[in-house]
Parts: structure tokens; sequence; C-alpha cells
């Protein structure tokens, strides 16, 4: 398991994510979001530090997100967090996290 070390809060944000790795390709749901990466819960999580490419829908935008990121750690599903991975974005243009951080503002403010 990976330890986590997040550097901002979470916002709750449950929406469809499309993920794909090396070999694979699947449809899954977030649970959250920071402003540096989400969780995304699955049921065999991929193994740590494995290279993605997501796309997924901001509430209230019409245009898909695409990012690179990579697995930074894993939840087994035991305590409090259900099984998964918690992805880090990587390398994202400045037009695409500006758009991630405006919502996880508002998220937050709703919360």
């Amino acid at each position: 398991m990976g330890r986590e070390k997040r550097r901002h809060e979470r916002a709750d944000l449950k929406i469809p994510v499309d993920y794909s790795s090396v070999d694979a390709f699947f449809a899954e749901f977030s649970q959250n979001i920071n402003e540096g990466g989400m969780f995304i819960e699955m049921e065999r999580p991929v193994e740590l530090d494995t290279p993605v490419q997501l796309q997924f829908r901001l509430p209230g935008e019409d245009r898909p997100v695409k990012v690179q990121g990579r697995v930074a750690w894993v939840s087994d599903g035991k305590g409090e967090q259900s099984r998964g991975v918690g992805i880090e974005f990587q390398n994202i243009e400045g037009e695409t996290r500006d758009r991630i951080n405006r919502i996880v503002r508002q998220l937050r403010k709703n919360d």
C-alpha cells in the first residue's frame, strides 16, 4: 500500500471516469477530487506507480477534461476508504488545471 501524502483537502465528487493504462481501458467512478488528483473506486486496483490517462466531465461543463496521471497510492478497501486508487495528476496544462481548481473550490464551498 502506498502511503497517502495529500497536499490539498479533498472535495467529494462522484462522476464517471474513463481511464486507460498501457494494457487496459476502464470506466469507473471517482469518489473525490482535489487540485492535485482524484480517488477512483475500482474492484481490482491497478498497481502503484502505473501511468494512466484520464477523461472525465466536471459538473456544469460540456467539455471533457483529459489528463495524465499516475497511481500514487492504492486502497484495499479496509477502513474508511473504498477499494481503489489515488491518482496524482501530472503534466496538466494551465487551462485544464484552472478548470479543475475552479470546480474543487466550488465543491468545497458547498460542503
